[in-house]
């Protein structure tokens, strides 16, 4: 039997604070606290008190006593919600090609904290034994190739802030569990452009990623490979790599390729942080 959604919130305070938004929304300039009052239909203290812990959020600001307006959080949030859609939309077609040459499921995954995402997938049902990783699933950035890729465009500082908030625990013995040692493997994967998970995160998986930048050479997501130990090929990440160049050429990204991908950095510049 099919579930009918609901129309509206089920939690009270949740719908009294998108009607509170949504007054926001109607007008350019700021909104007295009278006037959300009257078109929320909300008591000018119920309005208060929500007004005031959206503030504490960014999500709304208040630019002189009594008077609101929409934060410049929502533009934020807003633009990595843009961000990710737009990676999933330019990475599918390519992802399916690339699925199509290797027989290996083909992952697109974004930092979100110090955790990576996985936002989409291509494979196959019909192909032999392969890794899936489901969409939504999530795992420590040192773990994971992709996440090594986002560390690498790290600073020094905020790597070893990471390192102290995870305490880089570890999945499997060849997980990387000291500092000393991810600091040598981020520098690599500077380097080289590319990033490997060499039964790191999961016992019997090897993985190999290439990241995906926007139109502002900002890293935004992480293509990668993922097979069963013995049945990843280095052939393959050339492919991987064209395959994130031609992503990122979708998202307005403009960098001069490599001769070889497998001993040259993607460029002589590191590419900007978020």
């Amino acid at each position: 039997m099919q579930t009918i959604p609901p129309q509206s919130p089920a939690v009270q305070v949740l719908e009294r604070t998108f009607a509170v938004l949504d007054v926001l929304a109607q007008h350019p300039g700021p909104v007295s606290l009278k006037l959300i009052s009257e078109q929320t239909g909300l008591h000018p203290s119920t309005a208060h008190r929500i007004l005031n812990d959206l503030t504490c959020g960014r999500l709304v600001e208040r630019p002189e006593a009594g008077s609101y307006r929409l934060g410049m959080r929502l533009l934020e949030l807003g633009n990595l919600v843009k961000a990710r859609l737009d990676v999933r939309d330019a990475a599918l077609k390519p992802m399916r090609a690339l699925h199509k040459f290797t027989q290996q499921p083909v992952n697109l995954s974004v930092r979100q904290g110090d955790e990576i995402v996985y936002i989409e997938r291509a494979y196959s049902e019909r192909s032999g034994m392969q890794v899936v990783r489901a969409i939504g699933g999530r795992a420590p950035l040192h773990l994971t190739s992709v996440g090594k890729l986002f560390l690498a465009h790290d600073d020094v500082q905020r790597v070893r802030a990471y390192a102290s908030r995870s305490g880089l625990i570890g999945g499997t013995r060849n997980s990387i569990s000291d500092l000393a040692s991810l600091e040598r493997e981020l520098s690599t994967v500077l380097a080289l452009g590319t990033a490997r998970d060499t039964e790191e995160l999961e016992v019997g998986v090897h993985c190999m990623a290439a990241g995906i930048f926007d139109d502002q050479g900002v890293l935004v997501a992480g293509l990668s490979i993922s097979a069963p130990s013995g049945r990843l090929e280095d052939g393959w990440l050339r492919h991987l790599r064209s395959t994130a160049e031609e992503i990122s050429a979708l998202l307005g990204f403009r960098d001069t390729p490599f001769e070889s991908p497998l001993v040259k950095p993607h460029s002589l510049r590191r590419p900007a942080s978020r």
